[in-house]
């Protein structure tokens, strides 16, 4: 029996969201064991001695090449909204190995920046494929996208050496931001090397043209960054609510750097821009929601003393033996004894 292109897409697109669900779990289990060396969530890079974070960043890899060849198969209105099962995934993963916690309003805001991201894509401008790097590089290179990529290298400039110091570690957007801003460059990069692979694989040789090699550095440069910071939001806040937010924003962002660079909002209807809108709407109040019902890993106070016993983190605080659940959160405690 044959498969249709479309059905391959679907197939790989699914296989891809089950690989990136996984490794968020797999990679934030791996910075947890690694959390005795120089927690990354400070500057630290322990977790690269950690073979559980490398299985987890190898399965993301797999996962995004999965996802790289879907959008050979299939359209993007197909590939991306399938996305979202990494969401849902890597959340129900967390609940049973994570012990990850949200609140009713918390799954309600999850739920909310899925609907609204979901209409954003499938209301989104229909991307039309360039046929050669030379007219890719024509688009990367007109004023209008020029200046969308002097304005986002500003406010990944801004977030990293400004707000990154100040509010790193207790706003999420400051880590996913950086993430989301340079991923809009990095699909750029990917589909102009992707025609590049297609031309040459046809008997049309890329390698001596220069826009090749100079897309495929900036898609190394911006991977490298969007790996560096998400694992930095990985380990500070819970598993279950960096993976819709990331999901939302990247999303958004590679919309609209796609819109600007290829024209295409120029075909939009009334009804397809209301309804964009509309999701965006659905996305912010999602993230509020999930803002406002985020779960805040303790702090150890003064004259606290905690170890690791391979699964649990146990705490001795003002004379009282408590135990800490999973790591990081404060699911439940007893009291074992007191002074």
């Amino acid at each position: 029996m044959t498969i249709s292109e479309n059905s391959r897409g679907l197939i790989l697109a699914i296989s891809s969201s089950l690989f990136i669900g996984t490794s968020f779990i797999l990679k934030k289990k791996g910075l947890k064991r690694a959390a005795a060396g120089n927690r990354a969530g400070v500057g630290g890079y322990a977790y690269l001695l950690e073979p559980l974070w490398w299985t987890g960043m190898i399965t993301m890899i797999v996962g995004e090449v999965a996802n790289f060849v879907a959008y050979i198969y299939a359209p993007a209105v197909l590939v991306t909204p399938l996305g979202v099962l990494s969401i849902i995934i890597s959340a129900v993963l967390a609940h049973f190995m994570l012990k990850e916690r949200l609140q009713r309003l918390g799954v309600l805001g999850c739920v909310s920046c899925i609907v609204g991201s979901v209409v954003i894509v499938i209301h989104a401008p229909q991307e039309h494929m360039p046929a050669s790097l030379e007219e890719i590089w024509i688009l990367a290179t007109q004023p209008a996208f020029m200046i969308y990529v002097a304005a986002t290298l500003a406010m990944v400039l801004a977030l990293i050496l400004h707000f990154e110091p100040r509010y790193g570690q207790t706003n999420i957007l400051v880590y996913l931001g950086i993430c989301s801003l340079m991923g809009s460059f990095t699909i750029v990069s990917i589909k102009a090397i992707g025609i590049a692979i297609k031309l040459t694989l046809e008997g049309i040789s890329q390698v001596a043209y220069p826009q090749t090699w100079f897309f495929l550095s900036v898609a190394v440069i911006c991977v490298i960054t969007q790996l560096n910071y998400l694992n930095k939001a990985l380990d500070t806040f819970n598993t279950a609510i960096v993976s819709p937010i990331y999901y939302v924003m990247f999303t958004t962002m590679t919309i609209i750097a796609s819109a600007i660079m290829f024209k295409d909002w120029a075909g939009q209807s009334v009804s397809d821009i209301v309804s964009e809108i509309c999701g965006f709407i659905t996305v912010l109040s999602g993230t509020i929601m999930l803002h406002v019902t985020r779960e805040q890993e303790p702090v150890t106070a003064p004259g606290t003393a905690t170890w690791y016993d391979g699964e649990q983190i146990k705490s001795i605080e003002d004379g009282h033996y408590i135990l800490l659940h999973d790591s990081e959160y404060l699911d439940s405690y007893s009291v074992l004894a007191k002074n």
